[in-house]
């Protein structure tokens, strides 16, 4: 089994920034990708980005040029650079990661975009 666990949500006011983690523990082989997703209250679950062992990356239309992803893979830990917020943004954020062909979420962290 892999633990993930996120951090670093909270409240910050349109325009501003954010820096989630997510650190995954437990046992681990070799994760592959890496991701972000959100969900809105009353909505689904939605992509954010995605990060390859590889580095390589890909992100949801919506926070390209403001959201960058990027992980450490001797460190199993993978961060969200969140700028320029807009209240659209609010939602739970998930971490999943894919490992020996399984994939693991984490319980999430909120973030919230108001004034």
């Amino acid at each position: 089994q892999v633990q993930l666990e996120e951090s670093g949500g909270g409240l910050v006011q349109p325009g501003g920034s954010l820096r989630l983690s997510c650190v995954a523990s437990g046992n681990i082989f070799s994760i592959n990708a890496m991701a972000w997703y959100r969900q809105g209250t009353g909505e689904q679950r939605e992509f954010v980005a995605v990060i390859t062992r590889a580095l390589a990356t890909s992100y949801e239309d919506s926070v390209k040029g403001r959201f960058s992803i990027s992980r450490d893979n001797a460190l199993n830990t993978m961060w969200l650079q969140m700028n320029n917020l807009k209240p659209e943004d609010t939602a739970v954020y998930y971490c999943k990661a894919v490992d020996r062909g399984r994939e693991y979420w984490g319980k999430g962290t909120l973030v919230t975009v108001s004034s």
